[in-house]
């Protein structure tokens, strides 16, 4: 059984990865995703090549093998099957249970996670629209446009918040761009590095910061 630190990494290596085209995460990136510095994050990828996890090359980066890429989809399943029992179960609102996951995710047992999926009769999607992977390991996860590169004045549907800092989701959450939400956005101006849209439901109209916006991922 894999100690909590090393899903950790497993985990942020694989979600880093996911975000850019290289094959090779470099260190920096690690080290700021789990929090540490450089040298920590170098002594624990040669423990974590010499488990065959990953593979580590100095000055270079570190790509996840195989298996590592079986760990970190299991652990990303555990996270996010808690995150939607915490919502849809718990009561939790959206916005709060990512920490608490991170928490929970290391010490759920198969068995309950399971039995967790059957209950909530086997979400394809956490609280957040992040996919939740399959018991096999399968991630199937289709291609969506954020708000800084979707189509102009077209009725689009709030599919995905790729960022689970806490301040960042409770601001989503009081701006009223929770998954599901229905939107158009009406101008974007890369000058004024803004985004201006309107809710459809209440015709409430917003303005974000293009980082912002580039984190709100949508469907039509």
């Amino acid at each position: 059984m894999p100690s909590a630190t090393v899903e950790d990494y497993i985990k942020h290596i694989y979600l880093v990865s996911e975000k850019q085209t290289g094959t090779e995460v470099p260190m920096g990136q690690v080290a700021d995703a789990l929090g540490v510095v450089p040298g920590t994050a170098t002594t624990m990828m040669k423990a974590l090549a010499d488990a065959g996890l990953v593979r580590y090359a100095p000055r270079v980066g570190v790509e996840l093998t195989e298996p590592g890429r079986r760990l970190a989809l299991h652990v990303l399943r555990r996270h996010r099957l808690i995150e939607q029992f915490l919502v849809e179960v718990l009561g939790f609102d959206w916005s709060e249970v990512h920490a608490e996951a991170e928490q929970l995710e290391h010490v759920v047992s198969d068995l309950l996670l399971e039995r967790i999926d059957q209950l909530l009769d086997h979400p394809t999607e956490d609280p957040h629209g992040d996919p939740i992977p399959s018991a096999a390991g399968e991630l199937v996860a289709g291609h969506l446009d954020s708000l800084v590169n979707c189509p102009l004045n077209t009725p689009l549907s709030v599919a995905r918040i790729s960022d689970q800092d806490t301040d960042f989701l409770n601001y989503i959450a009081r701006s009223g761009l929770n998954p599901g939400v229905i939107l158009v956005v009406e101008n974007r101006s890369l000058a004024a590095e803004s985004v201006g849209l309107r809710l459809t439901a209440g015709g409430g109209s917003l303005s974000l910061g293009l980082g912002a916006a580039a984190k709100v991922l949508v469907r039509p």
